[in-house]
């Protein structure tokens, strides 16, 4: 092949490219969740609901981790100097009826 032919096959297979990627863009730029909501009040409900349900994981989360790392620190009271303190925190948390 002459270098002529080479770089026009060259470019062929650019400009097929460049339109392959043209095409995914588009097809990503139509997704619901990077297209603009309708109106401003949508948009800030969405964002509302978004920080709500962050907020309410971070808490729930937060709630079991500290709960399990408090019942497993009950299971090593043998421990003089943890157990002392881990008793006094067992005293300050009511106890189920």
């Amino acid at each position: 092949m002459s270098e002529p032919q080479e770089a026009d096959t060259l470019r062929q297979q650019l400009l097929q490219s460049s339109r392959a990627i043209e095409a995914q863009l588009q097809q990503i730029n139509r997704h619901p969740l990077l297209a603009s909501p309708p109106s401003r009040t949508s948009e800030l409900l969405f964002q509302f609901l978004k920080g709500a349900a962050f907020g309410l994981g971070s808490v729930l989360g937060a709630g079991l981790i500290l709960s399990l790392v408090v019942y497993l620190l009950s299971q090593i009271q043998f421990v003089p100097i943890i157990g002392e303190l881990i008793r006094q925190i067992l005293e300050q948390i009511p106890q189920k009826p």
